[in-house]
């Protein structure tokens, strides 16, 4: 789990842009429409749809923020990628032409590496004596719908005959069985295969984004390790750095703030909305800049 704590400054209002959100065409619990409405319901005023390997419901949120006053939603993505040091890193890419061609082919071959690394998990948790709702993770992916981490961790979490366990276990949630088994270095953690962190940001500059290595801390814990991996990014063509970030503290937000000016990055932000009863990402504009003052780079057009 990611270190540190929200802690808004005082006098440090909550921003008006919120450049991460989910549907239901990835890990989200409201379809696209409804992630934009939500948005602008809580005063957002320049959004991201960032489903995970996936663009799908970016027209959905193209044509209902057209609908809406104040509200403008930037073209995005979120691809999880793989690092030489690192097995599960996300790669944010904003201004992508979502109707690419070529993004869509090499977005069905990461997805079907990723249903692999769910089927892989599965696998391992049934080894491990967990009872797993393998039918409707199926129905899942027979509509046509991603299988990520979080589905899988639900369908164990879910299951009647896990009860007694889970309760020993003291997991109270589907995100605390996620993360006590099926995050890196957890028992029935998974990697995939594809794509490399240097492949994903090749794919979202040829589909004319910009790539922005998002929610730093939540992959690579240490301050010295985080300082270094941006800087080799940096040197793979990155573009960017989420610095602001729901669960980050103030030392962390600059920490990656500081790096990405000497570096000459943009920086971006997020509450990382999945939906409104998620237990850890449940509402918009719930991060803080604290008092630092983001850099736009090409978004700034995009920027109310």
């Amino acid at each position: 789990m990611p270190l540190g704590t929200r802690a808004t400054m005082p006098g440090d209002p909550a921003p008006t842009f919120d450049l991460q959100s989910h549907s239901t065409a990835s890990d989200g619990a409201l379809v696209p429409s409804r992630v934009v409405r939500a948005a602008h319901a809580a005063g957002v005023r320049t959004m991201s749809l960032t489903d995970h390997d996936s663009v799908a419901g970016v027209q959905e949120a193209l044509d209902t923020a057209a609908k809406l006053d104040g509200l403008t939603v930037i073209p995005g993505i979120e691809v999880s990628a793989i690092d030489e040091a690192h097995a599960d890193l996300h790669i944010c890419g904003y201004l992508v032409d979502h109707t690419s061609a070529a993004l869509a082919s090499s977005l069905e071959a990461w997805r079907a590496d990723r249903a692999g690394r769910a089927d892989r998990m599965i696998d391992a948790l049934f080894e491990l004596g967990w009872a797993v709702d393998v039918a409707g993770l199926r129905a899942r992916r027979d509509a046509g719908r991603s299988i990520g981490r979080p589905h899988v961790a639900a369908a164990a979490f879910d299951h009647p005959a896990n009860s007694e366990r889970i309760e020993a276990e003291g997991l109270m949630t589907a995100t605390d069985l996620l993360v006590a088994y099926l995050v890196d270095g957890a028992p029935a953690f998974r990697t995939r295969t594809t794509p490399t962190v240097e492949e994903a940001i090749a794919t979202i500059h040829a589909a004319g984004g910009i790539a922005v290595w998002a929610h730093p801390f939540w992959d690579v814990m240490e301050p010295a390790e985080v300082r270094a991996t941006l800087e080799r990014f940096t040197g793979l063509g990155l573009d960017g750095v989420e610095a602001f970030y729901a669960s980050f503290s103030a030392e962390q937000s600059a920490l990656l703030h500081g790096e990405a000016r000497r570096l000459g990055l943009v920086t971006t932000g997020s509450a990382d909305f999945h939906g409104p009863n998620h237990p850890n990402f449940s509402r918009f504009r719930a991060f803080s800049t604290y008092g630092l003052t983001p850099s736009w780079g090409a978004l700034e057009p995009w920027i109310a």
